[in-house]
């Protein structure tokens, strides 16, 4: 047989779209031929495939042979199809079962000497094959990864060889195992108890993991803001299992490696100021995820907000809005899961001491101005909850009595993210419009109360749905069934802009 066909999967964001690899043996000088929109590392795959079969004691066709990477209008990028295309070669020659190929998906770069070498997203490889219904051979270094989504369904190999017995019925290769997940609600390792005082900023960070909600922290130097923020990931409610595929697949692709000790657990990501656009979003020649997309499903920390670029801020807006945020380039658009839990933290001026009562403010009113300035009314628009985190007095600081613990405070909000996903389908933050004015139910008393507000403050349409939803929450957090004029008091009250 002269023609074989290997099947193995590209990379396209968080996708793993199926590529057919159709290998031919044709008459003709020796020659090796590759087309279908590879890139280098695919194109110089040549030399190593030709490598690995000669040094695993197998002969390389010395023929006229084609590669074709189908679908051809789709990009072809790393080494993973190395392997794929060794089989398809070795298929077509009648070395190894042509049949064989059939039930199988490849994936994995060879080195010279035939040896597997692990490759990067193989997570959306081992989920699309197991949809597939094939089984996934891949180096024994992914098989981890791989047999967390698709367990029973994934064969491990260390060498080429391997490969080739498998299919040829000689010796067989077990299925991978997968790694033991601690399913069990464990500390973490930033606990609540550590934070002394901040009544309300404590009340803040509750009633956004409750909800989903975005949080802006305002205070001086020193006050616990940073604190606070590293604390949210330990009081949101566990993971389900489609979140955590999704968060392990977006670590998979981004090239930094995906470990099963992490799974389950919710992302915090807390990039410096000096981060560029591009490290926010992701892109690059190969578009990558950035850090909103790693923190998907989990949290994205900005400390000193004013000091991020304004480009860098402003492309928080519309994952913001919409969950997602897509890297378009002239080869490919990927899109890459964003939804994330924004919490934010700024002083109220250059020096950071605007209304603290033991140090004065040295700044003047323009050098303010210009400082809060540079986060622009549309962001903060989009933040739920605003809140200022004071200056703790010395009793505060002194005492001795440890603050509620971040378990205690996770049963609370857990209890309320269950009561408004038995009654809506999803939590606060995530609600339509329509869903949510349904979900308030709010009587002629509060309605009347919250034009008035509206009127006076002058909110935005968007603005107005924001405070609803931490309405919702707050409603939710008290097991109360309807928004009442307090819940909607409290929620205005987190809306005000920032004064000076």
């Amino acid at each position: 047989m002269t023609l074989a066909i290997a099947y193995g999967r590209a990379g396209l964001g968080v996708d793993a779209p199926l590529v057919s690899i159709e290998v031919h043996l044709g008459n003709g000088l020796p020659a090796f031929n590759m087309v279908g929109l590879p890139e280098t590392a695919v194109r110089e795959s040549r030399d190593r495939v030709r490598s690995a079969i000669q040094n695993s004691g197998f002969e390389f066709p010395a023929r006229r042979i084609t590669v074709n990477l189908a679908p051809a209008d789709l990009p072809k990028e790393g080494a993973r199809f190395d392997l794929p295309i060794a089989m398809g070669i070795l298929a077509a020659s009648d070395q190894v079962p042509l049949q064989s190929l059939q039930q199988f998906e490849f994936a994995g770069e060879l080195a010279l000497s035939g040896e597997l070498r692990p490759v990067s997203g193989l997570l959306p490889v081992a989920l699309q094959t197991r949809r597939a219904g094939r089984t996934l051979l891949c180096p024994a270094d992914n098989a981890p990864e791989a047999a967390l989504v698709h367990p029973g369904g994934c064969l491990a190999a260390t060498h080429l060889l391997q490969v080739c017995a498998h299919l040829s019925g000689r010796e067989p290769l077990p299925a991978a195992q997968a790694p033991t997940l601690n399913t069990e609600t464990t500390a973490f390792p930033r606990d609540m108890s550590d934070v002394k005082g901040q009544a309300g900023a404590r009340r803040a960070l509750e009633i956004a993991a409750a909800g989903g909600h975005s949080l802006l922290l305002m205070g001086p130097p020193g006050t616990g803001k940073s604190m606070l923020a590293s604390r949210l990931p330990g009081i949101l409610p566990p993971m389900n299992e489609e979140e955590c595929l999704q968060a392990a697949a977006v670590r998979s692709v981004s090239g930094t490696g995906f470990s099963p000790a992490d799974w389950g657990t919710r992302p915090f990501r807390s990039p410096h100021h000096s981060a560029s656009h591009v490290a926010l979003a992701g892109g690059g020649g190969k578009p990558r995820p950035g850090e909103i997309s790693l923190a998907h499903c989990g949290v994205l920390f900005l400390d000193e907000l004013p000091e991020f670029s304004r480009q860098s801020l402003e492309i928080l807006r519309e994952p913001l809005e919409t969950g997602t945020i897509t890297i378009s380039r002239a080869a490919a658009q990927v899109e890459y899961p964003a939804r994330f839990q924004l919490v934010a933290a700024m002083n109220p001026c250059p020096c950071g001491y605007l209304g603290d009562p033991q140090t004065p403010c040295t700044c003047s009113p323009d050098q303010i101005s210009r400082y809060r300035g540079r986060v622009s009314g549309p962001l903060l628009d989009r933040i739920d909850l605003k809140v200022e985190v004071p200056r703790l007095t010395a009793d505060e600081l002194q005492a001795t009595t440890p603050g509620e613990a971040s378990a205690t405070v996770r049963r609370r909000v857990c209890q309320a993210r269950e009561r408004r996903i038995a009654r809506s389908g999803a939590p606060a933050a995530a609600l339509s419009a329509t869903e949510l004015e349904t979900a308030c139910a709010l009587g002629a008393s509060e309605r009347r109360f919250l034009a008035t507000a509206l009127e006076k403050l002058g909110m935005s349409a968007r603005a107005y749905h924001r405070t609803l939803r931490v309405a919702l929450t707050i409603a939710d957090l008290a097991g109360e069934a309807r928004v009442g004029a307090g819940h909607l008091s409290q929620a205005l009250g987190y809306r005000r802009t920032l004064e000076g």
